[in-house]
C-alpha cells in the first residue's frame, strides 16, 4: 500500500491546451447545428492566422519556433476570438482581431505566460470598438445556409436587416426599456412575458441556450480533469445570479430574470474558459472568487446599463487590471511567518 505525500505528474502545456479544445468541441457541435457551419471556418481562418503571427513573432525574436508552435496556446486563443466574433464577419476582421491578440497583446508582452491581459477579450474589445457595425451582425438560428455563409465572410454584399437581428441580450434590453415608457403598449410587461420573439428560446436566446449548455458541460469536464479549478465558474455564475436575480426581483418589468442572463450570451464560456485564462487571472483561491464574482457584476452592469448588450470581454479586461492586487492581498501567510 503506497502511502501519501503522492506527487503528480507535471502537465504539459500542450496537454492543457489539447484537452481545453477538446472541451470547446461541444459547444463548437451545437453551434453549428443552430447556426450553421460557417463558424468552422472562422475557426480555421483564426487558427492559421494566430499560427501564422506567432511563428513571425518567435522569428523576430529569435525564439524556437518548433517549441511554441506546438504548444496549442495560440489555437486556444484563435478559437475564443471566433467563438466570439459573429459567425458572419468578414475573414480579415477575424484575421486583424487574431493578429493583434497574438502580436501585441500576447507576443509583445513576452510570450506565453508573459500577458497581463486576455488576448482574445482584448481583440474582441478592440474590434467591436473599430468595427461596431460588424461586430453587432449576428443571424439567428437557422436563418443562413452555409452558402450564404461564406459569401459574407469572403465579401458578399451585406443586407444588414436582411441577414441578422438583434441578438437576444440586445432584444430583451430594448423590448424592457421601451415597456417602462408609461405611454408604450408594453407597459408593465415582465421580462418573461416580453420572450415570444424568433430571438428566444425557453431559457436564453434560441440556439444559443444550448450553445451555453454545451460548454457548461465541457466545462464541467475541465472541472473534472482539474484543468481548472471550481473558484472562477462557481463565483462568476453565482454572482450573475445573484446580482440579476436581486434587480429582477425587485422590478421584473425592467430587468432580466437571472437564469436569461446566464443561458444567453457569453456567459457560460466566459466562466469556464475565458475568465479561466491561468496568465492573466487571479491565481489564489480568494483571488479566483473576487475575480470572477467582480467580473461577473461588471458584466451585469453593462448588459443592463450599458451601450454593449454583452459585458464579458470589457469586464474581463477590467478585472486583468486588478489581478496583481487581488493576488497580493489574498496571499497566504508564509509558513512560520505572522500575517501582516
Amino acid at each position: 500500500m503506497i502511502n501519501s505525500p503522492y506527487i503528480r505528474k507535471p502537465a504539459s502545456v500542450q496537454s492543457v491546451m489539447l484537452q481545453v479544445l477538446l472541451a470547446l468541441v461541444p459547444g463548437i457541435a451545437a453551434y453549428v447545428w443552430f447556426f450553421g457551419a460557417g463558424i468552422l471556418v472562422q475557426l480555421a481562418i483564426a487558427s492559421a492566422a494566430a499560427l501564422a503571427g506567432e511563428a513571425a513573432m518567435l522569428a523576430i525574436r529569435g525564439k524556437p519556433k518548433a517549441l511554441f508552435l506546438t504548444d496549442l496556446s495560440a489555437i486556444v486563443t484563435a478559437w475564443l476570438i471566433a467563438l466570439t466574433f459573429p459567425p458572419i464577419v468578414p475573414w480579415w476582421l477575424t484575421v486583424t482581431g487574431t493578429l493583434l491578440a497574438v502580436v501585441i497583446v500576447k507576443q509583445l508582452y513576452g510570450g506565453l505566460g508573459q500577458n497581463p491581459f486576455n488576448p482574445a477579450m482584448a481583440a474582441f474589445c478592440l474590434m467591436i470598438v473599430a468595427y461596431p457595425a460588424l461586430m453587432s451582425q449576428w443571424p439567428a438560428a437557422g436563418q443562413l445556409d452555409f452558402k450564404t455563409q461564406l459569401d459574407l465572410i469572403f465579401g458578399g454584399a451585406r443586407q444588414v436587416d436582411a441577414i441578422t437581428g438583434a441578438t437576444p441580450l440586445d432584444a430583451l434590453r430594448t423590448a424592457l426599456r421601451s415597456a417602462a415608457s408609461a405611454d408604450s403598449e408594453l407597459h408593465g410587461l415582465r421580462a418573461s412575458q416580453l420572450m415570444d420573439g424568433p430571438a428566444f428560446g425557453a431559457l436564453g436566446g434560441k440556439g444559443g441556450e444550448w450553445v451555453a449548455l454545451a460548454y457548461l458541460l465541457g466545462g464541467l469536464w475541465l472541472i473534472q480533469r482539474r484543468i481548472i479549478t471550481w473558484h472562477i465558474p462557481a463565483a462568476f455564475c453565482g454572482a450573475l445570479f445573484l446580482t440579476a436575480g436581486l434587480l429582477w426581483s425587485v422590478r421584473p418589468d425592467s430587468f432580466a430574470s437571472p437564469i436569461f442572463h446566464l443561458a444567453s450570451g457569453g456567459a457560460m464560456l466566459g466562466a469556464f474558459f475565458i475568465l479561466t485564462d491561468p496568465v492573466s487571472g487571479a491565481t489564489t483561491a480568494r483571488g479566483k472568487l473576487l475575480f470572477a464574482a467582480g467580473a461577473a457584476v461588471l458584466t451585469y452592469v453593462i448588459r443592463a446599463f450599458g451601450a454593449y448588450p454583452d459585458g464579458i470581454a470589457f469586464a474581463t479586461l477590467l478585472m486583468n487590471i486588478l489581478v496583481p492586487i487581488i493576488d497580493m492581498k489574498t496571499q497566504a501567510p508564509v509558513f512560520g511567518h505572522k500575517k501582516d
